[in-house]
């Protein structure tokens, strides 16, 4: 599976998403669709971007009960997203639950991957919100060690984390990793960050970028920097 860069199309609206990804001109990148925007629009979102050809990853980061979560994916399945996530912290029952939800009648299904620490998370306040008293690396390991029981492909971590996690749990299992900025960029709320260049020599498979890429003055050069840097 070759590796990728996916935009975080954090907009409010679906007219402001469709106006800047009018920019890309006949690129069509792989868009990550979060709470903000698919809470606005709703499944219409996914399906004008699908017929755009663009790929979905929806970041909605499920936890809950292993039967609402699973009845959920079943739903979300139906949408033809490629790829969507949990909370790893949900138990392995919830992360079977998920998957099972999303296997489609042809067998097919989206990528599911489990959200370990979010990037935004320091070592104190996982520690002192969390109540979680190990080190972020040994955390973010065991988590991604459950998902794979589970049968997920992979999990959301830092880039930090990658070569960890790879480490651990194989080659094969996926590491799809925000908390990326090119350099000279701000790190704004995020604590674990680096840039594309560095995420690639730290294995990992996807790299998520927001603002460097939506806030930037040209956002179609900034996507191909992020790509020269990453993949080359």
């Amino acid at each position: 599976m070759g590796k990728d860069v996916i935009i975080a199309c954090d907009f409010s609206s679906g007219q402001e998403t469709m106006e800047f990804l009018e920019q890309f001109g006949e690129k069509r990148p792989y868009v990550k669709i979060g709470m903000e925007l698919f809470y606005a629009e709703g499944p219409a979102i996914v399906r004008q971007l699908k017929e755009r050809g663009h790929k979905v990853f929806l970041d909605l980061k499920l936890h809950d009960i292993p039967n609402t979560v699973g009845r959920a994916m079943k739903v979300l399945s139906r949408m033809d997203v490629d790829m969507c996530n949990v909370h790893a912290a949900g138990t392995k029952k919830m992360m079977e639950a998920a998957l099972k939800g999303l296997i489609r009648e042809d067998g097919s299904r989206p990528l599911l991957i489990a959200v370990t620490q979010l990037t935004s998370t320091s070592q104190e306040q996982m520690e002192q919100d969390i109540l979680i008293g190990r080190p972020m690396e040994e955390v973010v390991a065991a988590y991604g060690q459950r998902a794979k029981e589970a049968g997920l492909d992979g999990v959301v971590c830092s880039p930090l984390e990658a070569p960890a996690v790879h480490g651990q749990l194989g080659a094969e299992f996926l590491t799809v990793t925000p908390g990326v900025r090119l350099a000279g960029d701000a790190a704004g709320d995020q604590q674990r960050i680096t840039t594309p260049a560095r995420a690639r020599e730290l294995g990992s498979d996807y790299i998520v970028v927001g603002r460097s890429i939506t806030a930037a003055d040209d956002p179609a050069a900034a996507y191909d920097r992020c790509l020269q840097e990453f993949i080359g």
